[in-house]
């Protein structure tokens, strides 16, 4: 029986090995319909060009195409639908998708079904040399483009001098993202021509806080499911992830009620035959659940974790979706109970002297086996001048993705990987090891 041929928008070595060992991968055969080099560590996003690239890789090849799928952000998540539509395979509608990626428009949706669960907004310009003025919110608040990933080009204003300055940084960088999305509002999809072509480029938040988590699902068929919950792990000093930690620990009433707020929200913004990941807030104080943002797609920072608790990735999910066909039910079969995804990082901008050498990385994978690294940065890197879309605070320098027996052991581990792991970053006046 011939395979089926799925094809990923922003095809990479780490997970199409965590593709090929899939229960579904001895009936599949995964394809690039584009590298991870053709949309990330770019210098711009020709979006006619990546559509036209991939629509001709896939009409070129020989064999059968039978879905295709994505596990990154933008533009994995906004081209899946296109090419899904072009080569008539399941997928989300293109406008559903949009109406998760555009953070003006999906608060809008939201706030006509959980109006309790999400914070107050505003759109403005960046450009704009009265938009201080303008905003109705006091500080503190936070502001982001109305498109981004990774926290790129968000800040926390606490005033109008740090509006000033996080305006002057958005302003220098927003149009390598911005202007693209625009394009496919524009020209690809159906969408309200308020929105489509607003004036306004970025989002202006309150602060909402708590406890940090993702919750993973899917909808198909109108069914809306989740499966996992992620904690998102912040730095002691910022607003920085410090690790993904799977399964959650947040008690078992407050995980009923982010299902409930995010059938909710999927329900409304009418996405279907997709997965999805949402961030959310638990306060604690206010017994309150908030939700930070709705991503089309599944979290790639995730799959490892997935992987060494239930022996397989979460790609499963994704890859029955592409198929049109109902998610497999992800068994507990891992050799962990628990796995994190740490994200080493340094706040401070300087010149990578030394990163951790291949003896070195070996040397972690014998001590703990099925350790996964990922490093970030090479020798001789200036931090602030990566292509690679960091937050606004912090330099990432390297995943690294671990499993225990239990939250203790994990942490136990990393501090152990961290021994054996030489960064060296030169701050001008002094060179500090990480």
């Amino acid at each position: 029986m011939p395979k089926k041929n799925i094809f990923i928008v922003g095809l990479d070595e780490f997970n199409k090995k965590l593709l090929q060992q899939l229960p579904q991968a001895a009936e599949c055969e995964f394809h690039a319909a584009l590298d991870i080099s053709d949309i990330r560590n770019v210098q711009s996003y020709d979006m006619q060009h990546l559509i036209d690239k991939a629509v001709g890789r896939m009409e070129s090849f020989k064999g059968s195409i039978d879905g295709v799928a994505t596990y990154y952000d933008f533009p994995g998540t906004v081209l899946v639908p296109i090419l899904a539509r072009r080569f008539g395979l399941p997928g989300p509608d293109l406008e559903s998708v949009l109406r998760c990626e555009h953070k003006y428009w999906s608060r809008v949706e939201q706030k006509e079904v959980i109006p309790e669960h999400i914070p107050m907004f505003q759109p403005f310009d960046p450009f704009d040399a009265q938009g201080f003025e303008k905003l109705r919110l006091l500080p503190p608040f936070w502001i982001k483009p109305i498109k981004s990933f990774k926290s790129f080009l968000s800040f926390r204003i606490n005033d109008e001098l740090e509006y000033w300055e996080a305006t002057n940084k958005i302003r220098k960088s927003i149009a390598l993202i911005d202007e693209p999305f625009r394009y496919l509002l524009q020209n690809y999809a159906q969408v309200p021509y308020e929105i489509a072509h607003m004036h306004e480029s970025c989002l202006a938040e309150s602060p909402i806080g708590g406890l940090q988590c993702t919750l993973e699902g899917y909808s198909f068929k109108g069914e809306i499911v989740g499966y996992g919950i992620v904690d998102s792990v912040q730095e002691k000093i910022s607003s920085s992830f410090a690790r993904y930690q799977y399964p959650s620990i947040l008690p078992l009433e407050i995980q009923h009620r982010i299902m409930d707020t995010a059938r909710k929200a999927i329900a409304r913004i009418g996405m279907d035959n997709s997965a999805f990941n949402i961030e959310f807030f638990y306060d604690q104080t206010a017994q309150q659940v908030y939700l930070l943002e709705i991503n089309p797609r599944i979290s790639q920072a995730h799959t490892d974790l997935f992987a060494k608790v239930h022996g397989h990735s979460h790609l499963s999910v994704m890859v029955d979706l592409c198929l049109g066909r109902k998610p497999r039910i992800l068994e507990r079969n891992g050799p962990f109970s628990v796995a994190g995804h740490f994200m080493l990082r340094t706040f401070e901008d300087g010149r990578v002297v030394q990163v951790p050498a291949q003896e070195q990385l070996e040397k972690v994978r014998e001590k703990f086996p099925g350790t996964q690294m990922k490093i970030l940065v090479r020798q001789g890197d200036r931090l602030s001048e990566l292509l690679a879309l960091q937050d606004s605070y912090s330099y990432e320098l390297a995943n690294i993705i671990i499993g225990g027996m239990d939250g203790s052991n994990l942490l136990e581990k990393y501090n152990h990987v961290l021994d054996l792991l030489s960064f060296k970053i030169d701050k001008e006046e002094y060179i500090a090891e990480i």
